[in-house]
């Protein structure tokens, strides 16, 4: 697999991650045994990929606990990212003292006495600046030898452009894909400055697989979208089909797309089977046509990028 610099940092991953959400998180994946959950691990090494984004709030901790157990023996291998502020049960909080105790709970989780990567998850905006606490956490935390690099989990490009102009943020995951190209410019500056950037929901939450339309109907998490915004995505699911053709995978030219853009660093789809992360891995096998970016980004600008469509 292709590897890809994380920014300044040092860091070399794999330009196809591995979205850890979906491991032990039988609320919002369906089942998922734990068995499961470490053989998909192992698939994902044998393929290349070494790098894991994750969060304490994923599975309500489980997540971290079964990457810890995958990876054991294979630290040196792999680039763990994980997060604070997001915690185990439906818990939000952002004061420093809650965080470094949370970044203490997830290195027990990970097996692990440091993290690559450690990411405010979708903090507060009033945060994002270098005086904040939050940020003064984090140094105190690099200081320390328990993290590499810090930054933060968001999703705009206002927040993006916030985090560098105003803090030291080495890494960036912020939401990017066909249906949500706002951060754009985000990606490049961040590029300019030496700031790695993962790009987290590239599938826009299932509907780049290609298996949703406007008929669609959904629970759980997904049951957020109104029944119009549900159709708008069937006919913007459709409009991707006419420009990739009837042939090609919906999965990998998604994912194509995203690597298309030197500034980012890595991207981090879910699997919950072999096939869905077999899929995820080909996206790195070539990349996109820049005639086929170019009509993706004119949907983009022409049909999404004036009205809301939700994520």
């Amino acid at each position: 697999m292709r590897k890809r610099d994380l920014g300044n940092t040092g860091i070399q991953v794999s330009d196809v991650g591995f979205g850890a959400w979906q491991l032990g998180n039988e609320k919002d994946w369906g089942e998922m045994t734990d068995k499961k959950a470490l053989q998909l691990v192992s698939e994902a090494l044998d393929y290349g990929c070494n790098f894991f984004d994750t969060a304490p709030n994923y599975g309500d901790g489980k997540s971290e606990e079964i990457l810890g157990k995958a990876l054991k023996g294979k630290r040196d291998q792999v680039v763990i990212s994980s997060k604070c502020g997001h915690h185990p049960f439906g818990e939000q909080d952002f004061e420093p003292d809650r965080l470094m105790q949370s970044v203490e709970e997830s290195l027990r989780r990970l097996n692990t006495d440091y993290l690559d990567s450690l990411l405010l998850h979708n903090p507060p905006f009033i945060s994002l600046h270098g005086d904040s606490p939050q940020f003064q956490m984090l140094e105190k935390l690099k200081q320390q030898g328990k993290i590499r690099a810090y930054g933060a989990s968001v999703d705009t490009g206002k927040e993006m452009e916030e985090l560098l102009n105003n803090t030291n943020s080495q890494v960036i995951e912020v939401m990017f894909n066909i249906f949500h190209q706002e951060p754009t410019n985000g990606i490049q500056e961040a590029y300019n400055q030496g700031v790695g950037v993962i790009t987290k929901v590239p599938l826009d939450s299932g509907w780049l697989t290609g298996k949703y339309d406007a008929n669609s109907r959904f629970t759980g998490i997904r049951s957020r979208w109104s029944a119009d915004q549900i159709e708008r995505r069937g006919r913007l699911v459709e409009q991707v089909r006419r420009i990739i053709g009837n042939d090609a995978s919906m999965v990998k030219i998604a994912l194509q797309f995203i690597l298309s853009y030197p500034g980012v660093s890595t991207v981090i789809p879910g699997a919950k089977d072999s096939q869905q992360l077999k899929q995820n891995i080909t996206a790195s096998e070539a990349m996109l046509s820049q005639k086929v970016k170019e009509q993706l980004e004119n949907l983009f600008v022409k049909d999404i990028e004036k009205s809301q469509v939700g994520w």
